[in-house]
C-alpha cells in the first residue's frame, strides 16, 4: 500500500513537472515569437536562398526552420531567386486542442504505468476540428481562438486557418449564436490583419481568399439574431451587423466605419435595402446581415476578372450581405480610399461561382470625390460587393458632357421653336394640311421639351424618395411616347398628302385623330405599364427614375412602340424619296443633280422630325456594344431639339418668309411710332400741356 501511494505521488509529481515544463516552453515560444535566442528571425523565415546558378524560370525549395512544417519555394526571375510559395505552418488539429484536452501529454505520461493505477480515463486523440469543438467548447470556439490568434501569420498558417474556418462553416453551422459568430470572426480577423496581407500572395492555393469570403458568408447565413441590436461583431478587420426585417419595415440600413488602424476614423460603408424591396417580404420576421471587410479587397485583387483584361485595385470596403431570397436589389455607399480626382470608380459584385469580380452585377448611381453609390443585384452567386479604382473609363466623361450639353441646347432650341411658331402661326396655317403639319411640329416640340425636362429632373432627383421617382418615371415614359406617336401622325399626314389628292378630310376630324394618336395611345400604354408592374414593385429600376429591365421587362413598353414607329417612319421617308424622284425622258445631268439634292433635303428634314435617329438605340441595347455606338446615339438624340429647330423651322422657306414679313412689319410699326412722336402736331400738344 505504501509503495502504491509512493508511485501515485511520484506520478502526480511527474505530471505536474511535465505540465510546468510544457507551459514554460509555450510561454517562451509565444513571448519570443519574432526573435530566437541567437537574434535570428523565428520560424517560417529563412536566411538562405537556393544555391547554384539562377536560370530563368527555374525553381527550387528550402525547408522551413524549427517548429514549422512545410517548405518555401523560389523562382528565378531576372537572375535573382525570388520567393514564390510558402507552406510553413505551426498549426495542426492537435495543437489547437492541446491546452484544453491535454490528450497528448496524458497519453505520453501514462504509457509506463498500468491503466488501473490511474483513477481517470485517457482522452481519445482528437481527429477533427468538429470533434474537438463539440467536446471542449460547444457554446463558442474560445478553446481554439487563443492558439490561432497567437500563431504567426505565415502563408502556411493562413492557409490552415482558412481551411479551419471552411470546416467550421461546413460542419458546425447549425445553431450559430452571436457568441459563435464572435469567436469565428476573431479567428478571421487574425489573418485579415494588415501585417498578414503580404503573406497571402505566397499561398499555393490561389482560391484561399475566395474560400474565406464564401465561408464567412455561409456561416453568417446560419446566424440567429435574438435581440434587436445591430452590432454583432466589432473586430478591427471584420465587422458584422444584423437586424430583423419584415414587409412593414420603414427603412433598413447598416452603417460601417472600419479603420485600418486605431488612429484613423475609418472607411465608410453603408448597406441600404430600398423600401420597395422591403415590401416584398412576408409578414413574418426575416433577418438581414451585413459584413464589412476593410482589408479583404487587397487579398482578392489577385483574382481573375470576368470580361476584363486588366485587374484594378479595390478602392473601398468589401461589403457582404445575407438577405432573404425574395430581395433582389440593394443600395450601397462606399467611401473611396484613394480620393484622387483623375480616377473613376466602378461598382462590382463578387461571383462566388466563378471566383471573380463581375462588373455587370452593379450599376453606378453617383461618383463624386469622396464616395460612390451603387445599385446591385443580390443573388445566390452575388453576395459581396465593392468598388474599383479605374483610370481607364475616361470616355464616360465624354458621354456625360455630350448628354448635358445636348439636352441644354435642345431645351433652348425647342423653346425658340415654339416662339417662332407662335409668331408666324397666322401666316403659315393656310390649308388643312399645312395647319395639321404645324400642329404636329408644335406638339412634337412640346412633347420633347417636357420629356427632356423630366429626364433632367430624374437624373438629379433623390431616388430614395420612391413615390416621387415613380411619378418622374411615369411622366418621362408618357411624354417620350407622345413624342414618337406625334411623329407617327406626321408620317401618316405625309402619306395622306401623297396618296389622297382630291378627297380631303375636315380639319376637326384630323385634329381628333391627331390628339387620339399623339396623346391617347401613349396614355394607355403608360397607365397599363404602371398598373401591371408597380403592384409587384417591378415598374422602376434600381438606381434611376426610369423603367425597369430586369425581371418585369417594363422597358419593353417603351422600346417596342419606339422601334415600331421608327420602322414605319423609315418606310415613309423611302416613299417620299421615291415620289420625289420623277424621271423624265431625256433628262439632263443637271436635272438629275437637282433631284438628288431635293431627295437629300427631304430626308435631312424628315429624319429628326420622324425620329429616325432613335434607330441607333438598337445597337445600344446589345451587350458589350462598342462605345462608339453610344457616342453616336448620344450625339444624334441629345441634340434632337436643335435639329427640329434647324430642319423643321428655320429651313422651311414659308416660315422664313413669314418671319421676315413679321419682322418688317414690326420695324415699320416702330418707325411709324417714332415718326409720330417727332411730328410738329405732337410737339405742340406737348408744349401745350
Amino acid at each position: 500500500m505504501k509503495t502504491q501511494v509512493t508511485m501515485i505521488c511520484c506520478l502526480v509529481f511527474c505530471l505536474v513537472t511535465d505540465c510546468f515544463h510544457y507551459k514554460s516552453k509555450i510561454h517562451m515560444k509565444d513571448g519570443d515569437k519574432l526573435q530566437s535566442p541567437e537574434g535570428k528571425p523565428k520560424p517560417g523565415r529563412i536566411q538562405e536562398k537556393c544555391h547554384g546558378p539562377c536560370i530563368p524560370s527555374s525553381i527550387c525549395s528550402q525547408p522551413c526552420t524549427e517548429h514549422f512544417r512545410g517548405e518555401i519555394g523560389f523562382t528565378c526571375n531576372q537572375n535573382k531567386w525570388q520567393k514564390s510559395t510558402e507552406t510553413c505552418t505551426s498549426l495542426s488539429v492537435e495543437t489547437l486542442f492541446k491546452d484544453s484536452s491535454g490528450a497528448s501529454r496524458l497519453s505520453l505520461a501514462s504509457s509506463s504505468f498500468p491503466l488501473h493505477v490511474l483513477d481517470f480515463r485517457v482522452p481519445e486523440p482528437i481527429k477533427s476540428v468538429a470533434q474537438g469543438i463539440r467536446k471542449n467548447c460547444p457554446l463558442d470556439y474560445a478553446c481554439i481562438t487563443d492558439a490561432v490568434t497567437s500563431s504567426e501569420t505565415t502563408s502556411g498558417n493562413i492557409a490552415f486557418i482558412v481551411k479551419l474556418l471552411k470546416n467550421i462553416s461546413a460542419d458546425l453551422s447549425d445553431n450559430v449564436t452571436q457568441d459563435k459568430m464572435q469567436s469565428y470572426s476573431e479567428i478571421a480577423n487574425h489573418i485579415l490583419d494588415t501585417a498578414a496581407i503580404s503573406n497571402w500572395a505566397f499561398i499555393p492555393d490561389k482560391n484561399a481568399s475566395s474560400d474565406l469570403l464564401e465561408s464567412v458568408n455561409s456561416f453568417a447565413r446560419k446566424l440567429n439574431i435574438h435581440d434587436e441590436s445591430e452590432n454583432i461583431v466589432d473586430q478591427l478587420f471584420i465587422q458584422t451587423k444584423g437586424s430583423h426585417i419584415h414587409h412593414n419595415t420603414s427603412e433598413m440600413h447598416f452603417r460601417f466605419s472600419n479603420g485600418m488602424n486605431n488612429t484613423t476614423k475609418g472607411i465608410l460603408g453603408i448597406i441600404e435595402i430600398p423600401r420597395q424591396e422591403l415590401q416584398k417580404l412576408p409578414p413574418r420576421s426575416s433577418q438581414a446581415i451585413g459584413i464589412a471587410f476593410p482589408t479583404l479587397g487587397s487579398v482578392l485583387k489577385e483574382a481573375h476578372w470576368s470580361n476584363m483584361s486588366l485587374s484594378k485595385p479595390i478602392n473601398g470596403l468589401v461589403l457582404s450581405v445575407v438577405l432573404p431570397e425574395t430581395l433582389k436589389e440593394i443600395l450601397l455607399t462606399f467611401e473611396k480610399i484613394n480620393k484622387s480626382q483623375n480616377v473613376r470608380a466602378q461598382c462590382v459584385g463578387w461571383n462566388s461561382k466563378n471566383r471573380s469580380w463581375n462588373e455587370k452585377a452593379c450599376k453606378k448611381m453617383l461618383d463624386i470625390t469622396n464616395q460612390v453609390e451603387c445599385c446591385c443585384n443580390y443573388t445566390n452567386a452575388m453576395k459581396s460587393f465593392s468598388i474599383l479604382m479605374s483610370p481607364t473609363t475616361v470616355m464616360d466623361k465624354v458621354l456625360d458632357y455630350i448628354t448635358c450639353t445636348g439636352l441644354s441646347i435642345s431645351i433652348l432650341s425647342l423653346v425658340l421653336c415654339l416662339i417662332i411658331e407662335a409668331t408666324v402661326w397666322s401666316r403659315v396655317v393656310v390649308t388643312e394640311i399645312s395647319y395639321m403639319r404645324h400642329v404636329c411640329i408644335v406638339n412634337i416640340a412640346v412633347s420633347l421639351l417636357t420629356a427632356n425636362v423630366w429626364f433632367v429632373i430624374g437624373s438629379h432627383f433623390n431616388i430614395k424618395d420612391y413615390k416621387w421617382c415613380v411619378a418622374i418615371t411615369f411622366f418621362s415614359h408618357f411624354f417620350y411616347l407622345s413624342l414618337f406617336f406625334w411623329m407617327l401622325f406626321k408620317a401618316l399626314l405625309i402619306i395622306y398628302g401623297i396618296l389622297v389628292v382630291f378627297r380631303r378630310m375636315m380639319k376637326s376630324c384630323l385634329m381628333a385623330i391627331g390628339f387620339a394618336i399623339g396623346y391617347g395611345c401613349p396614355l394607355v400604354i403608360a397607365v397599363t405599364t404602371i398598373g401591371v408592374t408597380e403592384p409587384k414593385q417591378g415598374y422602376m429600376r434600381c438606381g434611376a427614375c426610369w423603367l425597369k429591365w430586369d425581371h418585369t421587362k417594363a422597358l419593353f413598353a417603351f422600346a417596342i412602340p419606339v422601334l415600331v414607329i421608327v420602322a414605319v417612319n423609315l418606310l415613309v421617308v423611302l416613299a417620299v424619296a421615291v415620289n420625289t424622284q420623277r424621271p423624265s425622258i431625256g433628262s439632263s445631268k443637271s436635272q438629275d443633280i437637282a433631284i438628288v439634292l431635293r431627295i437629300s433635303k427631304n430626308v435631312a428634314i424628315l429624319t429628326p422630325l420622324l425620329g429616325l435617329t432613335w434607330g441607333f438605340g438598337i445597337a445600344t441595347l446589345v451587350e458589350d456594344t462598342p462605345l462608339i455606338f453610344h457616342i453616336i446615339f448620344s450625339l444624334l438624340n441629345a441634340f434632337q431639339g436643335f435639329f427640329i429647330l434647324l430642319f423643321g423651322t428655320i429651313m422651311d422657306h414659308k416660315i422664313r418668309d413669314a418671319l421676315r414679313i413679321r419682322i418688317s412689319s414690326l420695324k415699320e410699326r416702330s418707325r411709324a411710332a417714332e415718326n409720330a412722336s417727332l411730328s410738329p402736331t405732337n410737339g405742340s400738344r406737348l408744349m401745350h400741356h
